[in-house]
Protein backbone atom coordinates (compact mmCIF):
# COMPACT_ATOMS: atom_id res chain seq x y z
CA UNK A 1 0.00 0.00 0.00
CA UNK A 2 1.27 3.56 -0.87
CA UNK A 3 2.14 6.12 2.12
CA UNK A 4 -1.42 7.81 1.24
CA UNK A 5 -3.06 5.06 1.70
CA UNK A 6 -1.63 4.05 4.22
CA UNK A 7 -2.12 7.25 6.44
CA UNK A 8 -5.70 7.75 5.00
CA UNK A 9 -6.75 4.10 6.35
CA UNK A 10 -5.55 5.13 9.82
CA UNK A 11 -7.07 8.52 9.16
CA UNK A 12 -10.77 6.80 8.37
CA UNK A 13 -10.31 4.67 11.76
CA UNK A 14 -9.26 7.67 13.74
CA UNK A 15 -11.82 10.30 12.73
CA UNK A 16 -14.76 7.53 13.26
CA UNK A 17 -15.00 5.82 16.50
CA UNK A 18 -10.92 4.94 16.88
CA UNK A 19 -11.98 2.53 20.31
CA UNK A 20 -14.62 0.47 17.91
CA UNK A 21 -11.42 -0.96 16.19
CA UNK A 22 -10.07 -2.15 18.91
CA UNK A 23 -13.13 -3.74 20.50
CA UNK A 24 -13.52 -5.49 17.07
CA UNK A 25 -9.81 -6.41 17.55
CA UNK A 26 -10.80 -8.22 21.08
CA UNK A 27 -13.93 -9.86 19.04
CA UNK A 28 -11.70 -11.48 16.43
CA UNK A 29 -9.28 -12.70 19.57
CA UNK A 30 -11.81 -14.95 21.42
CA UNK A 31 -10.58 -15.19 25.05
CA UNK A 32 -8.33 -12.27 24.58
CA UNK A 33 -7.91 -9.40 27.60
CA UNK A 34 -7.61 -5.67 26.74
CA UNK A 35 -6.40 -3.40 29.37
CA UNK A 36 -7.00 0.25 29.13
CA UNK A 37 -4.02 2.69 29.21
CA UNK A 38 -4.95 6.66 30.62
CA UNK A 39 -2.55 8.86 29.27
CA UNK A 40 0.48 9.74 29.88
CA UNK A 41 2.89 7.34 30.44
CA UNK A 42 2.03 3.43 31.28
CA UNK A 43 4.67 0.29 31.10
CA UNK A 44 3.05 -1.70 28.46
CA UNK A 45 5.52 -4.10 28.20
CA UNK A 46 3.41 -5.62 31.52
CA UNK A 47 0.82 -5.90 29.93
CA UNK A 48 2.10 -7.59 26.69
CA UNK A 49 4.22 -9.64 28.12
CA UNK A 50 1.13 -11.15 29.99
CA UNK A 51 -0.64 -11.55 26.66
CA UNK A 52 -2.64 -8.75 26.69
CA UNK A 53 -3.16 -5.85 24.62
CA UNK A 54 -2.91 -2.20 26.00
CA UNK A 55 -5.44 -0.28 24.45
CA UNK A 56 -4.76 3.71 24.44
CA UNK A 57 -8.11 5.46 26.69
CA UNK A 58 -7.31 8.99 25.13
CA UNK A 59 -10.48 10.76 25.54
CA UNK A 60 -13.47 10.65 23.35
CA UNK A 61 -12.93 13.00 20.64
CA UNK A 62 -14.59 15.61 19.31
CA UNK A 63 -17.96 13.43 17.99
CA UNK A 64 -18.73 12.09 21.99
CA UNK A 65 -21.64 14.04 23.28
CA UNK A 66 -21.11 14.77 26.75
CA UNK A 67 -24.51 13.95 28.05
CA UNK A 68 -23.61 12.32 31.60
CA UNK A 69 -20.31 12.92 32.77
CA UNK A 70 -20.88 17.34 33.23
CA UNK A 71 -22.89 15.96 36.07
CA UNK A 72 -20.37 14.51 37.78
CA UNK A 73 -17.57 17.27 37.64
CA UNK A 74 -16.88 20.73 38.07
CA UNK A 75 -17.07 23.02 35.08
CA UNK A 76 -13.69 23.58 35.29
CA UNK A 77 -12.18 20.12 34.48
CA UNK A 78 -10.58 19.09 31.20
CA UNK A 79 -12.46 17.52 28.04
CA UNK A 80 -10.48 14.54 28.73
CA UNK A 81 -11.63 13.36 32.17
CA UNK A 82 -15.01 13.97 31.11
CA UNK A 83 -15.24 12.58 27.71
CA UNK A 84 -13.31 9.17 29.60
CA UNK A 85 -16.01 8.67 32.03
CA UNK A 86 -18.74 9.84 29.34
CA UNK A 87 -17.40 6.66 27.31
CA UNK A 88 -17.93 4.28 30.32
CA UNK A 89 -21.08 5.36 31.41
CA UNK A 90 -22.71 4.99 27.77
CA UNK A 91 -20.80 1.30 27.39
CA UNK A 92 -18.06 2.06 25.20
CA UNK A 93 -15.24 0.66 27.25
CA UNK A 94 -17.33 -2.64 27.88
CA UNK A 95 -14.50 -4.08 26.00
CA UNK A 96 -12.04 -3.27 28.60
CA UNK A 97 -11.15 -5.90 31.17
CA UNK A 98 -9.13 -3.67 33.09
CA UNK A 99 -7.83 -0.10 32.94
CA UNK A 100 -5.08 1.77 34.58
CA UNK A 101 -4.50 4.94 35.79
CA UNK A 102 -1.76 7.37 37.37
CA UNK A 103 -0.62 10.47 38.68
CA UNK A 104 -1.32 13.07 35.92
CA UNK A 105 -3.19 15.51 37.98
CA UNK A 106 -5.93 15.67 40.57
CA UNK A 107 -9.14 15.18 38.13
CA UNK A 108 -7.14 12.02 36.55
CA UNK A 109 -6.18 10.34 40.31
CA UNK A 110 -9.92 10.68 41.41
CA UNK A 111 -11.36 9.44 38.08
CA UNK A 112 -9.21 5.87 39.27
CA UNK A 113 -11.80 6.08 42.07
CA UNK A 114 -14.87 6.80 39.70
CA UNK A 115 -14.04 4.05 37.45
CA UNK A 116 -13.29 1.52 40.59
CA UNK A 117 -16.73 2.71 42.00
CA UNK A 118 -18.81 2.66 38.96
CA UNK A 119 -17.49 -0.05 36.71
CA UNK A 120 -16.61 -3.03 39.85
CA UNK A 121 -16.35 -5.62 36.80
CA UNK A 122 -13.25 -3.81 34.96
CA UNK A 123 -10.24 -4.54 37.22
CA UNK A 124 -8.94 -1.02 37.74
CA UNK A 125 -5.02 0.12 38.65
CA UNK A 126 -3.44 2.88 39.42
CA UNK A 127 0.42 3.72 39.53
CA UNK A 128 2.17 5.45 42.12
CA UNK A 129 5.09 6.96 40.18
CA UNK A 130 7.64 8.34 42.69
CA UNK A 131 7.54 11.81 43.20
CA UNK A 132 11.56 12.48 43.88
CA UNK A 133 14.12 11.25 41.17
CA UNK A 134 16.84 11.91 43.68
CA UNK A 135 16.44 9.47 46.11
CA UNK A 136 18.44 6.51 46.83
CA UNK A 137 15.26 4.48 47.30
CA UNK A 138 13.69 5.85 44.06
CA UNK A 139 14.59 2.80 42.39
CA UNK A 140 14.11 -0.31 44.69
CA UNK A 141 10.46 2.25 45.25
CA UNK A 142 9.49 1.58 41.46
CA UNK A 143 10.46 -1.25 41.22
CA UNK A 144 8.31 -2.51 43.73
CA UNK A 145 5.41 -0.81 42.38
CA UNK A 146 5.63 -2.54 39.06
CA UNK A 147 6.21 -5.68 40.53
CA UNK A 148 2.67 -4.84 42.04
CA UNK A 149 1.44 -4.53 39.08
CA UNK A 150 2.64 -7.50 37.67
CA UNK A 151 1.45 -9.81 40.13
CA UNK A 152 -2.29 -7.79 39.32
CA UNK A 153 -1.91 -8.60 35.22
CA UNK A 154 -0.56 -11.92 35.88
CA UNK A 155 -3.69 -13.27 38.11
CA UNK A 156 -6.00 -11.17 35.52
CA UNK A 157 -3.85 -13.26 32.45
CA UNK A 158 -4.52 -16.81 34.39
CA UNK A 159 -0.16 -16.91 33.90
CA UNK A 160 3.39 -16.26 35.78
CA UNK A 161 4.98 -13.62 33.87
CA UNK A 162 8.93 -14.99 32.93
CA UNK A 163 11.78 -12.60 32.31
CA UNK A 164 11.84 -13.72 29.13
CA UNK A 165 8.54 -12.87 28.52
CA UNK A 166 9.31 -9.21 29.86
CA UNK A 167 12.29 -9.37 27.58
CA UNK A 168 11.08 -10.18 24.96
CA UNK A 169 8.22 -7.45 25.20
CA UNK A 170 10.52 -5.10 26.19
CA UNK A 171 12.72 -5.95 22.42
CA UNK A 172 9.41 -5.25 20.66
CA UNK A 173 8.94 -1.89 22.19
CA UNK A 174 12.40 -1.09 21.99
CA UNK A 175 12.11 -1.45 18.35
CA UNK A 176 8.74 0.31 18.50
CA UNK A 177 10.06 3.13 20.04
CA UNK A 178 12.94 3.34 17.66
CA UNK A 179 10.72 3.65 14.72
CA UNK A 180 8.98 6.62 16.05
CA UNK A 181 11.89 8.13 16.61
CA UNK A 182 12.69 7.41 13.15
CA UNK A 183 9.91 9.04 11.74
CA UNK A 184 9.59 11.74 14.05
CA UNK A 185 13.48 12.62 12.65
CA UNK A 186 12.17 12.51 9.13
CA UNK A 187 9.48 14.85 10.05
CA UNK A 188 11.89 17.18 11.70
CA UNK A 189 14.54 17.31 8.75
CA UNK A 190 12.09 17.10 5.91
CA UNK A 191 8.49 18.59 7.09
CA UNK A 192 7.65 18.92 3.94
CA UNK A 193 7.67 15.03 3.19
CA UNK A 194 5.40 14.15 6.56
CA UNK A 195 3.04 16.55 7.74
CA UNK A 196 2.84 16.42 11.49
CA UNK A 197 -1.28 15.35 11.06
CA UNK A 198 0.33 11.92 9.61
CA UNK A 199 2.43 11.60 11.85
CA UNK A 200 0.34 11.75 14.40
CA UNK A 201 -2.35 9.42 12.76
CA UNK A 202 0.50 6.98 12.22
CA UNK A 203 1.82 7.53 16.40
CA UNK A 204 -2.26 7.49 17.31
CA UNK A 205 -3.07 4.18 15.23
CA UNK A 206 0.15 2.38 17.67
CA UNK A 207 -2.36 2.85 20.54
CA UNK A 208 -5.09 0.16 19.22
CA UNK A 209 -3.00 -2.64 17.82
CA UNK A 210 -0.71 -5.02 18.18
CA UNK A 211 2.99 -3.91 18.95
CA UNK A 212 3.98 -6.40 16.04
CA UNK A 213 1.50 -4.93 14.08
CA UNK A 214 2.28 -1.88 14.31
CA UNK A 215 6.32 -2.05 14.35
CA UNK A 216 5.24 -3.68 10.88
CA UNK A 217 2.68 -0.44 10.00
CA UNK A 218 5.96 1.96 10.85
CA UNK A 219 8.48 0.30 8.44
CA UNK A 220 5.74 0.07 5.83
CA UNK A 221 5.23 4.09 6.33
CA UNK A 222 8.84 4.80 6.58
CA UNK A 223 9.61 2.54 3.46
CA UNK A 224 7.16 4.95 1.75
CA UNK A 225 8.54 7.71 2.84
CA UNK A 226 11.67 7.30 0.89
CA UNK A 227 10.08 7.95 -2.16
CA UNK A 228 8.17 11.75 -1.25
CA UNK A 229 10.45 14.38 -2.15
CA UNK A 230 8.16 17.48 -1.63
CA UNK A 231 9.38 21.42 -2.58
CA UNK A 232 9.41 23.06 0.79
CA UNK A 233 7.05 25.66 1.25
CA UNK A 234 7.38 29.07 2.80
CA UNK A 235 6.21 28.09 6.48
CA UNK A 236 7.90 29.05 9.94
CA UNK A 237 9.15 26.53 11.79
CA UNK A 238 7.75 25.93 15.41
CA UNK A 239 8.19 23.44 18.48
CA UNK A 240 4.99 22.26 20.21
CA UNK A 241 4.41 22.20 23.40
CA UNK A 242 1.42 21.40 26.21
CA UNK A 243 -0.35 18.68 24.83
CA UNK A 244 1.17 15.26 26.44
CA UNK A 245 -2.06 14.17 28.44
CA UNK A 246 -5.58 15.75 26.48
CA UNK A 247 -5.01 15.46 22.61
CA UNK A 248 -6.11 18.25 20.19
CA UNK A 249 -8.39 17.38 17.22
CA UNK A 250 -6.55 16.48 14.11
CA UNK A 251 -8.56 19.25 12.51
CA UNK A 252 -6.75 21.60 14.82
CA UNK A 253 -3.31 20.29 13.95
CA UNK A 254 -4.18 20.11 10.09
CA UNK A 255 -5.23 23.68 10.79
CA UNK A 256 -2.07 24.69 12.37
CA UNK A 257 -0.07 23.66 9.45
CA UNK A 258 -2.38 25.26 7.30
CA UNK A 259 -2.07 28.35 8.71
CA UNK A 260 2.17 28.35 7.95
CA UNK A 261 3.68 26.33 10.66
CA UNK A 262 6.11 23.55 9.94
CA UNK A 263 5.80 21.82 13.56
CA UNK A 264 9.49 20.11 13.78
CA UNK A 265 8.39 18.66 17.19
CA UNK A 266 5.78 17.96 19.57
CA UNK A 267 4.95 16.16 23.28
CA UNK A 268 1.52 14.26 21.47
CA UNK A 269 1.34 10.86 22.59
CA UNK A 270 4.71 10.95 24.29
CA UNK A 271 3.55 8.46 26.98
CA UNK A 272 3.69 6.08 23.90
CA UNK A 273 7.09 7.55 22.83
CA UNK A 274 8.72 7.87 26.49
CA UNK A 275 11.79 6.53 26.37
CA UNK A 276 15.01 8.17 24.56
CA UNK A 277 17.04 5.45 23.92
CA UNK A 278 16.20 1.28 24.18
CA UNK A 279 15.70 -0.40 27.40
CA UNK A 280 18.43 -2.70 28.58
CA UNK A 281 17.23 -5.98 27.86
CA UNK A 282 19.82 -8.20 29.92
CA UNK A 283 18.94 -8.42 33.61
CA UNK A 284 16.22 -7.79 35.76
CA UNK A 285 13.33 -6.87 33.03
CA UNK A 286 11.32 -4.93 35.83
CA UNK A 287 14.32 -3.15 37.76
CA UNK A 288 15.30 -2.25 34.05
CA UNK A 289 12.09 -0.67 33.31
CA UNK A 290 12.27 1.24 36.51
CA UNK A 291 15.73 2.22 36.04
CA UNK A 292 14.70 3.64 32.33
CA UNK A 293 11.79 5.86 34.00
CA UNK A 294 14.16 6.94 35.89
CA UNK A 295 16.74 8.01 33.99
CA UNK A 296 16.32 7.20 30.40
CA UNK A 297 13.01 8.95 29.99
CA UNK A 298 11.56 11.83 28.07
CA UNK A 299 11.00 15.25 30.10
CA UNK A 300 7.21 15.38 31.02
CA UNK A 301 5.03 18.03 32.96
CA UNK A 302 3.37 14.92 34.52
CA UNK A 303 6.90 13.67 35.47
CA UNK A 304 8.38 15.44 39.16
CA UNK A 305 12.16 15.66 38.20
CA UNK A 306 14.52 18.35 40.08
CA UNK A 307 17.36 17.21 38.64
CA UNK A 308 17.33 19.98 35.48
CA UNK A 309 14.97 23.16 35.37
CA UNK A 310 11.82 22.59 33.26
CA UNK A 311 12.19 24.82 30.95
CA UNK A 312 15.70 23.29 29.97
CA UNK A 313 14.33 20.36 27.82
CA UNK A 314 12.19 23.55 26.04
CA UNK A 315 15.19 25.33 25.22
CA UNK A 316 17.30 22.21 24.10
CA UNK A 317 14.78 21.53 21.36
CA UNK A 318 14.77 24.50 20.03
CA UNK A 319 18.45 24.33 19.61
CA UNK A 320 18.47 21.26 18.40
CA UNK A 321 16.26 21.43 15.96
CA UNK A 322 16.85 25.21 15.04
CA UNK A 323 13.21 26.59 15.22
CA UNK A 324 12.34 29.72 14.92
CA UNK A 325 9.01 30.16 17.01
CA UNK A 326 7.43 28.13 19.87
CA UNK A 327 3.73 27.04 20.40
CA UNK A 328 2.57 26.46 23.38
CA UNK A 329 -1.01 24.12 23.27
CA UNK A 330 -2.43 23.17 26.26
CA UNK A 331 -5.67 21.55 27.03
CA UNK A 332 -8.35 24.33 28.84
CA UNK A 333 -8.10 23.87 32.42
CA UNK A 334 -5.35 21.58 32.20
CA UNK A 335 -3.28 22.39 35.38
CA UNK A 336 0.28 20.27 34.73
CA UNK A 337 0.66 22.15 31.07
CA UNK A 338 -0.55 25.85 32.56
CA UNK A 339 1.71 25.66 35.48
CA UNK A 340 4.41 24.77 33.32
CA UNK A 341 3.80 27.86 30.85
CA UNK A 342 4.25 30.17 34.09
CA UNK A 343 7.52 28.35 34.57
CA UNK A 344 8.63 28.61 30.68
CA UNK A 345 7.73 32.03 30.76
CA UNK A 346 11.00 33.50 31.69
CA UNK A 347 13.36 31.40 29.12
CA UNK A 348 10.48 32.08 26.26
CA UNK A 349 11.39 35.82 27.10
CA UNK A 350 15.21 34.99 26.53
CA UNK A 351 14.43 33.46 22.89
CA UNK A 352 12.10 36.26 21.86
CA UNK A 353 15.02 38.37 22.88
CA UNK A 354 16.77 36.17 20.39
CA UNK A 355 14.15 36.77 17.88
CA UNK A 356 12.41 33.27 19.16
CA UNK A 357 8.76 34.61 19.42
CA UNK A 358 6.19 32.26 20.74
CA UNK A 359 2.39 31.91 21.01
CA UNK A 360 0.21 30.32 23.28
CA UNK A 361 -2.87 28.86 22.52
CA UNK A 362 -5.98 26.89 24.73
CA UNK A 363 -7.91 24.03 22.92
CA UNK A 364 -10.53 21.33 24.51
CA UNK A 365 -10.70 17.74 22.81
CA UNK A 366 -14.73 18.30 22.11
CA UNK A 367 -13.60 21.64 19.60
CA UNK A 368 -15.43 21.40 16.34
CA UNK A 369 -14.96 24.72 14.96
CA UNK A 370 -11.34 26.13 14.83
CA UNK A 371 -11.84 29.48 12.53
CA UNK A 372 -10.41 31.13 15.88
CA UNK A 373 -7.07 28.87 16.79
CA UNK A 374 -6.08 29.32 12.67
CA UNK A 375 -6.41 33.36 12.51
CA UNK A 376 -4.41 33.51 15.86
CA UNK A 377 -1.49 31.22 13.71
CA UNK A 378 -2.09 32.83 10.86
CA UNK A 379 -1.53 36.14 12.22
CA UNK A 380 2.03 34.94 14.75
CA UNK A 381 3.02 33.71 11.38
CA UNK A 382 2.21 36.86 9.05
CA UNK A 383 4.16 38.80 11.74
CA UNK A 384 7.30 36.41 11.37
CA UNK A 385 7.10 36.43 7.57
CA UNK A 386 6.94 39.95 6.90
CA UNK A 387 8.01 42.02 9.80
Amino acid sequence: MSIDGLIAQYKEILEDSPLNYAAQWKANHPGSKVIGCYPIFTPVELIHAAGMLPVGIIGGGNRLEIAHADSRFQSFICSIVKSTLELGLTGKLHFLDGIVFHSICDPARNLASVFKRNFPQMMVEYIHFPQNMTSRFTEDYLTAEYERLKGAYERLAGKTLTDDDLQRSIRLYNEQRRLLRELYRVRRETPQNLSTAESYVLTRVGTLIPVEEHIEVLKEALAGLRDRDEKPKDRVKVILEGSFCEQPPLELIEGLEAAGCYILDDDFLIGWRWFVEDIPVEGDPIRNLARAYIDQSVYSGVKHDSREPKAKHLIDKVRETGASAVVILAAKFCEPALFDYALYRRALEKLEKEGIPHLSLEFEEKMWIFDKARTEVETFVESMLFD
